[in-house]
């Protein structure tokens, strides 16, 4: 029987690999660094642990939204101001 939570693990990883490719540092940079942190996790069989980095890794991609919003103003706020 496969674990319930692998589609959502399956789901972050992939979101995340999609927001890497903005990443300041390069993708080539973030790809090996979110795959060691997916990897360094992979024997966790707990359910709850598996939900709590889930919820780790969805603060992660909130965090890097915020990161590309604000990359993004600045962007705007010096095409247009002084």
């Amino acid at each position: 029987m496969a674990n319930p939570l692998r589609s959502q693990v399956i789901q972050l990883y992939k979101t995340l690999l999609h927001l890497g490719k903005e990443y300041p540092k390069g993708f080539d940079y973030f790809r090996p660094k979110l795959k060691s942190a997916f990897m360094k996790n992979k024997h966790l069989s707990d359910p709850k642990d598996i939900e709590m980095m889930i919820a780790r890794g969805e603060y992660i991609v909130k965090e890097l939204e915020a990161l590309y919003m604000l990359r993004k103003y600045r962007t705007l706020k010096r095409r247009y101001y002084d």
